[in-house]
């Protein structure tokens, strides 16, 4: 046993390391040689017309704003279809009052809740354009957004299924929301830059982003079955060929959860989503056409083994260890080496991400991340994992709760 333990006990210590190194040379290699582009003249182009597409539970504190902002944003040709999805708040009597205020505006009021892909399903086929742009109802659309996002497909072939943009928070007044932003450079933007390198990309951010409804058709539009539909179509588009973008200067501004109750359903959702997709799409090692996706698939299989052996490599150490001093040393070696390499990552991310949204002054709030990010991640997809299984099994429409927007007022 002590044997196995030692040897787990590298992997736990070699694998995040590893990775960190992964993401901050991909990253390195997306901000050299892809991120740098001319300025695009936005009065040169002829736009086509496009649908944005926000389906909402629940969300009377936060929706009228987001209709607002993206009745301003100045993109010539648009159309606003907004889905209620059996909301129980005041949503659609906020709804309703919008409607005739805003030309551009549409809204559908489902009295049932079954689930952000059928709202999303509903609100294609009420569309009027071969390009939407989907957002979440507490998102704040940059007002250029929508142009990054749809010149992509000008230049990129008709292989082009969706370009997914840049989401950055705007609630920052807590230790929580703060940590996030750290995430959200750190990780998620290294992440999206390296993979794109790869030319796969694991999960368009749902948040933002683009799609060619002619790719959407081709795959039988979003899963209803699945609790993270944004996971679930970015592996069916790919698996079936059509190329996923990442636009950095396509920004959206959203609300993060400010409680750990919060942050904890938001994340079980996030693995349960992404450990779902790894059980169906298991069938992309059986062709070498996918091959360039594999590298992703095996990374989340990984990830996954790794959380459940740091959490059996903790606790033997918790029940073996004869004295506090054991358990002490095994904490301290195997956190001190990733969290100065956490740091490192986050300085370069900043400095990738500065352009678009100058963060450095949160980079002293990074000093509580890597302990938090590893720990309360490894707990998080243990507990995912059961539920993955489960509604693979079970099935049927994938209902939703409104999420902790935190202090949407900051």
């Amino acid at each position: 046993m002590e044997h196995l333990v030692r040897y787990l006990s590298q992997f736990i210590f070699w694998y995040p390391l590893v990775m960190s190194l992964f993401w901050i040379a991909g990253a390195s290699l997306f901000f050299r040689y892809r991120e740098r582009k001319k300025k695009i003249n936005f009065d040169e182009i002829e736009w086509p017309f496009v649908s944005i597409l926000i389906p909402c539970y629940n969300e009377e504190e936060t929706i009228e704003e987001t209709i607002k902002h993206i009745a301003k944003v100045n993109y010539p040709y648009k159309e606003i279809i907004v889905v209620n999805d059996g909301s129980t708040d005041k949503t659609a009597d906020i709804l309703h009052k919008l409607a005739p205020k805003y030309a551009e505006l549409r809204v559908i009021d489902c009295k049932e809740n079954r689930g952000k892909a059928n709202a999303l399903h509903i609100a294609l086929h009420a569309s009027k354009s071969e390009y939407l742009i989907c957002i979440d109802s507490d998102a704040i659309l940059d007002p250029d957004a929508p142009h990054y996002l749809i010149h992509h497909f000008f230049n990129r072939g008709e292989r082009l299924g969706a370009v997914t943009g840049n989401p950055r928070i705007r609630n920052r007044d807590t230790l929580l929301s703060r940590l996030q932003i750290v995430e959200y450079a750190s990780i998620i933007g290294s992440i999206k830059r390296t993979q794109r390198i790869l030319g796969k990309i694991m999960t368009v951010s749902g948040v933002v982003v683009a799609f060619r409804k002619k790719a959407l058709v081709d795959v039988g539009l979003w899963d209803r079955d699945m609790i993270t539909e944004d996971i679930s179509v970015s592996w069916k588009l790919q698996e079936k060929f059509w190329d996923i973008r990442y636009e950095p200067r396509a920004l959206c501004w959203m609300l993060v959860p400010e409680t750990i109750k919060g942050i904890w359903k938001q994340r079980i959702r996030w693995a349960q989503g992404g450990q779902e997709v790894i059980l169906r799409h298991w069938n992309v090692l059986r062709s070498w056409k996918h091959r360039r996706i594999w590298p992703i698939y095996f990374e989340q299989w990984v990830s996954l083994t790794w959380s459940y052996t740091w959490i059996f490599v903790t606790l033997y150490y918790f029940l073996t260890a004869s004295n506090l001093h054991e358990l002490l040393i095994w904490l301290t070696f195997s956190s001190f080496t990733l969290t100065f390499l956490s740091l490192v990552q986050l300085w370069i991310s900043i400095k990738v991400d500065s352009p678009y949204d100058n963060i450095t002054k949160y980079y002293l709030w990074a000093a509580w991340y890597p302990v938090i990010y590893w720990v309360l991640n490894a707990v998080i997809v243990v507990f995912a994992f059961p539920k993955a299984i489960k509604s693979r099994i079970k099935g049927g429409y994938a209902t939703w709760t409104s999420p902790d927007r935190g202090n949407r007022m900051t």
